[in-house]
């Protein structure tokens, strides 16, 4: 995990022409996305059509990843994050165990003090359709930002905390960061894409997170 810390970003909308601005406080994320590895010691599933103990694990869904943080806290003595009672999830943002990113942390973290689109040249940070000949790639192949944080651009998708915008897509979440498959215009570091929390995808995945989370 590496310390993030304090201050504010800014986030944007394309679709509504809308932006904002987060005030956080300091917390951990971690250097590179879940692996396959990671999440078949803690689950002792493998899901998605490629197998590799160092790929970023995809085909989970935004509540496979929720119960993944819960587990992995529980294992390790910390409190869990979140509160499930059937389809509805909690954060309780005083426990101490993983979880996801807020979408403004994530955000924070990519950009790690910058300002442009990416944090760096896109073929030397990010794994995307231009350079990833159709697959997933064993995390940390690429540079990493200044705050020593690999594969925020491209590789997966990361399923973030937040709703996207639930007065018009009701409870589908937040994916950030861009994936193998796509573009280099979607590997970005406002780029927003959303998807339902049940849905397992083949180019999505997670990070993890811990500490304290203070919007304004």
């Amino acid at each position: 995990m590496i310390a993030v810390p304090a201050g504010q970003v800014t986030l944007s909308d394309r679709r509504t022409t809308r932006s904002w601005s987060v005030d956080l406080g300091a917390f951990e994320v971690a250097v590179h996305p879940v692996t396959q590895g990671e999440y078949a010691e803690i689950t002792g599933e493998w899901p998605g059509t490629t197998r590799g103990a160092r790929l970023p694990v995809d085909g989970v869904s935004w509540r496979d990843a929720i119960l993944f943080c819960n587990t992995l806290s529980e294992r390790a003595g910390l409190t869990a994050a979140y509160r499930v009672a059937g389809d509805d999830v909690m954060w309780d943002t005083a426990a101490d165990g993983y979880r996801l990113p807020a979408e403004a942390e994530w955000e924070r973290a990519c950009r790690a003090g910058t300002t442009g689109p990416r944090y760096g040249p896109l073929d030397a940070i990010a794994w995307y359709r231009g350079n990833s000949d159709g697959r997933s790639r064993d995390v940390g192949g690429k540079q990493p930002n200044v705050w020593g944080l690999h594969d925020t651009l491209g590789n997966v998708w990361e399923w973030c905390w937040d709703l996207y915008d639930p007065e018009v897509y009701g409870t589908y979440r937040v994916l950030r960061g861009g994936g193998w498959f796509d573009e280099h215009w979607s590997c970005r570091a406002s780029v927003r894409r959303r998807s339902h929390p049940t849905y397992r995808i083949d180019d999505v995945g997670f990070r993890l997170a811990r500490g304290v989370f203070a919007p304004n």
